[in-house]
């Protein structure tokens, strides 16, 4: 008898050993060959399924020790309840709390604490509350995943208040409570986890510092995080990947892409996180030579068939003029979802491609893929940018009447630039006041868009005044009407626009373009005689100008102040960045080849003009990609019909 006991300890200490070293084929076959005539063999095991995330396994070896009468014990439960929420099996999880009802443990600490997140996982906060609340004795731990729990249902206040309440209960909130609160996305309560993090001395802690970079970076708090990233004694690659997230999702791209290049200085490797935080910056940015090592790098790592990097670099090369290879790597994609289709759709949509972008919106449907409400803006905006007007109307009133989906103010957006495209600027007005929506900035600069466009100045000053009601530091708003009083000679008006930027500290965003040439990256600015190859460019850029007519547009000479005109001459449309990178890609790249500019803001309507003109005289395709759309400049054309 002693033997055999002795023989059984041996193989309870080697199963233990087996799990906690992961050899799990090893402890099922020890577990299979051993006795098992109570619950701690069969506890190790449903533990180390568990732990490996073999949650049906862990569930199904629960049930077979029901079936050999085997009595499930306090510590059997945690670990089942923990694998009815990895498995989110709600149902399976309930039939165990009943269970546990049943035999007196549903209080036990660690039992109610697993009960918890079970719920909350399955997405039933409510439950979860109501165990939390009717257990006899809660440690920090507990707190803790009510807290979580409610974060992951979505409800970010009640558990901040939960964080508040604990205090109140004498509980005090340790790191982990503070992670957790700091995934709020508000900078109000980021802010209060952050600076009761420093009164209790948590500092220096990556994991939560970390944490804090994420809440920043998601509410808006991007100074904060740049000072709390820099303050790190301890920097991991996710802490690297939380800082260039926050300046992607903070529109600082370039930072963000600066950030990416000196994390390669660092003895870490960026991984498939990385990838997916950076790409976004890459797609508004970069161009092709930037772009495509970050693809051959996706494909080292093997992320070629990770459906949501696929998607963003499908993205990446539309953004960057490429819209061939997008189409061939989303061709390639084999798994497609529907954000795959709403990626495409918009790829042909910026590039000016409505038909495209129509057609594959069929497909999709043959497919069997059903349209969300991101399918129908890309749709919307592909209809918009190619002057789509009727059939951007149609599938404006499908998405309710056909799919149930309630248009949102992006949706909204769209349909009025196409009403703005008709030139009916009272009915636009009239389709602002009657929204079920309260209209933001980007409605209102649709609006003055369209104004601009059929130079009606009184419309434009009802959006503007709007438009800055609201962001009252919106510069593309203050240069656009500032230049249309300057076309109509209102000069008290430009004045006073002027003064008001100068009171609000806006400044005219700095115009600069890029262009790639055998294997570097010119960059030039608006008014630029300091530029690489500039006695040459200013050379052809002569010869260009007498192509396309003199440099500013005698309409607009004429009303020009004479003080001011001296000044204009100067600041010439001619010398914009895009002409002068035109200019060079004429006599730097192979003749009949497309030239492709990546340009930092909206086209002129002077250099706008003067492409179409060039690109049909040199008989040579121009991409100009803005920060809207990308133009190709075909034959006197331009894709996007000249409303952009």
């Amino acid at each position: 008898m002693n033997r055999l006991l002795f023989k059984t300890v041996n193989m309870k200490i080697a199963l233990s050993a087996f799990v906690d070293s992961g050899s799990l084929e090893n402890a099922v076959h020890l577990f299979e060959n051993m006795p098992r005539s109570d619950a701690y063999s069969w506890n190790v095991l449903i533990r180390g399924f568990v732990n490996n995330g073999l949650v049906r396994e862990a569930i199904e070896l629960y049930r077979r020790m029901g079936r050999e009468g085997i009595r499930a014990d306090n510590y059997t439960y945690p670990f089942v309840v923990k694998a009815c929420g990895g498995l989110l099996a709600l149902m399976e999880g309930e039939k165990v709390h009943a269970k546990l009802f049943k035999v007196g443990l549903d209080l036990d600490l660690y039992v109610g604490n697993s009960l918890i997140s079970m719920y909350a996982e399955n997405g039933r906060a409510d439950l979860a509350e109501k165990v939390f609340r009717e257990m006899g004795a809660r440690d920090v731990v507990s707190w803790n995943s009510m807290i979580s729990g409610f974060l992951w249902v979505g409800d970010g206040w009640s558990s901040f208040a939960l964080l508040r309440e604990m205090q109140v209960y004498g509980m005090r909130p340790d790191r982990y409570s503070l992670i957790t609160c700091a995934q709020l996305g508000s900078l109000r309560v980021g802010k209060s986890v952050h600076g009761h993090s420093i009164r209790k001395g948590f500092f220096p802690n990556m994991i939560l510092e970390t944490a804090l970079i994420n809440m920043y970076g998601a509410s808006g708090g991007l100074k904060e995080a740049k000072y709390l990233f820099g303050k790190m004694a301890e920097k991991s690659l996710i802490s690297w990947n939380a800082i260039i997230a926050a300046h992607v999702q903070n529109g600082q791209n370039e930072a963000a892409l600066g950030l990416f290049q000196k994390l390669w200085c660092e003895p870490l490797e960026p991984d498939a996180i990385t990838i997916a935080s950076v790409l976004p910056a890459f797609a508004e940015v970069a161009l092709l030579r930037e772009g495509r090592p970050i693809h051959a790098y996706a494909l080292k790592l093997g992320l070629g068939s990770n459906i949501y990097i696929s998607n963003s670099i499908i993205y990446m090369y539309a953004k960057c003029g490429d819209l061939g290879t997008a189409q061939q790597i989303f061709d390639k994609t084999l798994i497609k979802d529907v954000v795959s289709w709403n990626v495409i759709i918009m790829a042909y949509a910026i590039h000016g491609c409505g038909g495209k972008s129509i057609a594959l919106f069929k497909e999709m449907k043959k497919y069997g893929v059903e349209p969300n409400a991101s399918t129908f803006f890309s749709l919307l905006m592909s209809c918009s940018i190619s002057g789509l007007v009727d059939e951007g109307w149609g599938y404006f009133n499908q998405m309710r009447r056909s799919y149930n989906i309630d248009p949102g103010i992006e949706h909204y957006g769209c349909v009025l630039d196409l009403i703005g495209r008709t030139g009916n600027l009272d009915r636009a007005r009239e389709f602002v006041a009657q929204m079920p929506l309260v209209p933001n900035a980007r409605i209102w600069g649709s609006l003055l868009t369209a104004s601009r466009k059929h130079g009606n100045i009184e419309m434009a000053e009802y959006a503007a005044k709007h438009i800055l009601s609201l962001e009252h530091d919106n510069t593309g708003c203050c240069i656009l009407l500032s230049n249309m009083y300057a076309d109509a000679g209102r000069w008290e008006d430009f004045d006073g626009i002027k003064s008001i930027m100068k009171k609000e500290g806006i400044k005219k965003t700095v115009g600069y373009s890029m262009m790639e040439s055998r294997g570097k990256i010119y960059s030039f600015t608006n008014y630029d005689k300091c530029c690489q190859h500039a006695s040459m460019i200013y050379g052809v850029l002569d010869i260009v100008s007498k192509w396309v007519g003199v440099n500013i547009h005698p309409t607009r000479v004429t009303r020009f102040r004479l003080l001011d005109l001296a000044k204009e001459r100067a600041k010439s449309p001619a010398t914009h960045s895009v002409r002068l990178a035109i200019s060079f890609g004429l006599v730097s790249t192979a003749i009949g080849n497309p030239i492709l500019i990546r340009q930092n803001t909206r086209i002129c309507e002077d250099c706008h003009s003067a492409a179409k003109k060039i690109s049909d005289l040199s008989c040579r395709e121009i991409i100009v990609v803005d920060v809207k759309v990308v133009h190709h400049f075909r034959d006197r054309c331009c894709s996007c019909n000249d409303y952009w």
